[in-house]
């Protein structure tokens, strides 16, 4: 069994390192490459994927793990090597019902969509991306209908995210959110929002990289293994295990874009960053989930990077780094500005409390479109809506709303949003459970001392990979089921205090 052990993990390091080629051309193409190479990255891009999804289908792959079965069973569930046949066989499975041309003819499809998308949001033009856009959803619909037995159309999408998670589960528990979200945000927002000027200042570009960078060091970002560049949308990819890079956008007169996006995208390389080692080359070697890694990237841009306890350590340090443009505001000035309440149209620079809404309307508009009640071109009205009716604010143009986010224009419609809802839920979650271990966690932020807390994370979250499922991980880490109630907990702590 050795040897067929062995030969299996070949096998999957063959995948493995076409896959991490494949990342990064599309790091290129998100942040080097000449808007000229659209058609032939996605060229290139559609080659190697049909060439993954071929070694990923291969007869020979599934021979092997059935000779590994027994093997398998004899093995402790927990283990690596039982673990690692487990996932394979759960990926071989799925990738056996979906045609490789579907697959090169999507990578291709998505290569151009995503230069479409750039160019339509520089020119605030979203005709110009509108016909790429319906194909995504065509495309969308194509492969689901390879997944038989699905409750909904959108669930084998949201499977690929968030395995195990359907509509049916993610409808009731969002609203379970939602019903003790509403109350709260309708009071924050009837108060005076924070005063938020000192933010919004002339802060040089590569003095805020720097700051950020000065931060992220701290929190245990390992720049041996990674580094930062630029991207109109902040993303994190992993190349190998020792090649995590995320990426970043500035605005000169807003610190918190840079700021809070950079902690953001070092909560998902962090996570990457403490997976074991020995994982590399496997199915095991990445995050088991998207609001598992939602709730990293959550946990320290708005648990810790917005907490007092953080601000306490660095606020003199950015002090020192704009005296100019801090002078005269003190702490609790600068505390009360970076959690101001005010519905927003980005998601992305949205506040705590009305975060969520933003998800859920993706969400929904989502299953309209893949459902068929909603058209495309009729998407720009229907966002304007909903961000009407939900938030009280319209955008007023499409840049600042259907098209502020990449994930439409460079993967599939459905399954791309509800982990970051997810997310935000575990992250209070996993963080009561670290503070239940270590209660000393706040006051060693407050001396710059992060480690405790990054050491409980790695231990049981980031070292396992995707060893286990988001349940599994949940259950082990906090000892309970996923549930809203830490993370209503501290929201109406935080801003009722704040606010209230």
């Amino acid at each position: 069994m050795e040897q067929k052990l062995r030969e299996l993990k070949a096998k999957l390091r063959e995948i493995y390192d076409i896959q991490s080629a494949m990342a990064i051309l599309s790091w290129d193409q998100s942040t080097y490459m000449p808007p000229a190479a659209a058609e032939s990255r996605g060229s290139q891009l559609s080659t190697l994927a049909k060439l993954v999804h071929g070694k990923k289908t291969d007869p020979a792959l599934g021979e092997l793990l059935d000779d590994l079965l027994v093997y398998e069973n004899t093995q402790p569930y927990e283990s690596d090597e039982a673990s690692l046949i487990r996932v394979a066989r759960h990926q071989y499975d799925k990738s056996m019902l979906v045609p490789a041309d579907f697959v090169a003819k999507f990578y291709q499809h998505t290569a151009q969509t995503y230069q479409a998308w750039v160019e339509a949001r520089e020119e605030d033009h979203f005709k110009k991306v509108e016909p790429f856009l319906e194909k995504t959803v065509e495309l969308s619909r194509e492969y689901a209908s390879y997944f038989p037995g699905f409750e909904h159309i959108a669930d084998p999408l949201i499977d690929n995210a968030d395995h195990g998670m359907k509509v049916s589960m993610i409808r009731p528990l969002f609203a379970q959110l939602r019903e003790q979200l509403v109350p709260l945000v309708e009071a924050v927002t009837k108060q005076e929002p924070a005063d938020h000027s000192c933010l919004l200042q002339h802060y040089p570009k590569d003095q805020q990289i720097q700051f950020g960078l000065d931060v992220i060091k701290q929190l245990g970002f390992d720049f041996t293994r990674g580094r930062q560049d630029y991207a109109p949308h902040p993303f994190m990819t992993k190349f190998s295990h020792g090649d995590i890079r995320i990426t970043t956008r500035v605005k000169e007169n807003d610190l918190s874009e840079a700021l809070f996006s950079t902690i953001h995208e070092t909560g998902h390389a962090l996570y990457e960053l403490g997976i074991e080692s020995h994982f590399e080359g496997t199915p095991l070697h990445d995050g088991t989930s998207s609001g598992v890694h939602e709730s990293q990237s959550r946990l320290w841009e708005n648990i810790v990077g917005r907490s007092r306890h953080f601000w306490t350590y660095f606020y003199p340090n950015l002090q020192q780094m704009f005296p100019a443009q801090l002078r005269g505001v003190s702490m609790e000035d600068f505390y009360r500005a970076i959690n101001r309440v005010k519905p927003s149209l980005i998601r992305t620079d949205a506040d705590e409390l009305t975060y969520n809404l933003h998800v859920i309307i993706r969400f929904d508009l989502e299953l309209a479109l893949l459902e068929g009640n909603l058209r495309v071109k009729d998407l720009p009205e229907a966002w304007r809506e909903r961000y009407q009716s939900d938030l009280g604010i319209s955008s007023p143009d499409d840049r600042n709303g259907v098209l502020q986010d990449i994930h439409w224009y460079m993967d599939y419609v459905g399954g791309m949003f509800q982990g970051y809802t997810l997310g935000n839920i575990l992250s209070s979650q996993f963080y009561d459970a670290a503070l239940q271990a270590h209660p000393e966690i706040p006051k060693q932020m407050e001396q710059g001392d992060f480690t405790v807390l990054h050491g409980w994370l790695q231990e049981n979250i980031y070292r396992h990979g995707s060893k286990f499922t988001a349940e599994e991980i949940i259950q082990r880490a906090t000892g309970s089921d996923l549930t809203i109630q830490p993370y209503m907990n501290y929201l109406q702590a935080k801003y009722g205090e704040l606010y209230l």
